[in-house]
C-alpha cells in the first residue's frame, strides 16, 4: 500500500478509535470520524464499507501496542515471561482504553459475519510476533518443543480470546489484566 493510502487510512483509524472512546460506538458518526482525521467522507468509504467495518481494525491497534512494546522487552527475559509482558500490557490497554461493548461488538462480528476475520489474520504483527518469541524461546530450551512453534502460537491465541470471551460474558465484572495475570501462567504452563 503506498505511504500516502496507509497514512490515510491509519488517521482514519485512529480517529475513530479515539471517538469511540471518547463518545461511545453508538454516537460516533461518520461524520465525526472525517473530521476528526482531517480526510474525506470518500477516502473514508474507499477504506471501509461501514462504520462497522472500522471494528476489524481494532486488532490491528492492537498490533500498534504490540510494536511499541517490542522495544521494551529486555533481552535477557525468558520467553514465558514475555509471552505474559506482551498480555499484561495488551490487557491493561483494553482495561483501561477500550470501550468493552467494542471488544464484545467485535468479538461478535467475528463470529458471525463472513469475510475478514482480523482475530485469526496470521499476516498480522501479533502472530509474527508471537512466531518469533515461541521459535527463541524453543532454540534457548525455553519452551517446550513437544509442540510446534505454531501449536503453541495457536494455543497462546486461544487462551487470549477465551479470557477475553468471559470478561465480556461476565459483563467486565472484573479486571481483565488482572484476572489474566492469575490465569493465563496456569493455562500456559504447559508450554515452558
Amino acid at each position: 500500500m503506498p505511504r500516502k493510502s496507509r497514512n490515510t487510512k491509519t488517521k482514519i483509524v485512529s480517529a475513530a478509535w479515539e471517538l469511540f472512546y471518547k463518545n461511545g460506538y453508538d454516537d460516533t458518526t461518520v461524520d465525526d470520524i472525517v473530521e476528526l482525521s482531517g480526510t474525506s467522507k470518500g477516502s473514508f468509504y474507499h477504506y471501509f464499507e461501514s462504520k462497522d467495518a472500522l471494528l476489524n481494525s481494532l486488532a490491528y491497534l492492537f498490533d500498534d501496542k504490540y510494536e511499541e512494546l517490542t522495544d521494551q522487552i529486555p533481552e535477557d527475559m525468558h520467553s514465558f515471561d514475555v509471552l505474559l509482558f506482551l498480555n499484561r500490557e495488551l490487557f491493561d490497554l483494553i482495561d483501561n482504553r477500550i470501550d468493552q461493548h467494542l471488544i464484545a461488538r467485535l468479538y461478535s462480528t467475528q463470529l458471525t459475519k463472513k469475510g475478514e476475520k482480523s482475530l485469526l489474520d496470521n499476516d498480522r504483527l501479533y502472530y509474527k510476533l508471537l512466531r518469533r518469541i515461541v521459535t527463541e524461546g524453543q532454540e534457548k530450551g525455553e519452551l517446550t518443543k513437544d509442540l510446534t512453534v505454531n501449536e503453541i502460537v495457536r494455543l497462546y491465541a486461544m487462551c487470549e480470546r477465551a479470557i477475553i470471551s468471559e470478561w465480556c460474558l461476565c459483563d467486565w465484572s472484573f479486571s481483565l489484566k488482572s484476572y489474566s495475570e492469575r490465569v493465563l501462567p496456569l493455562l500456559l504452563r504447559g508450554i515452558k
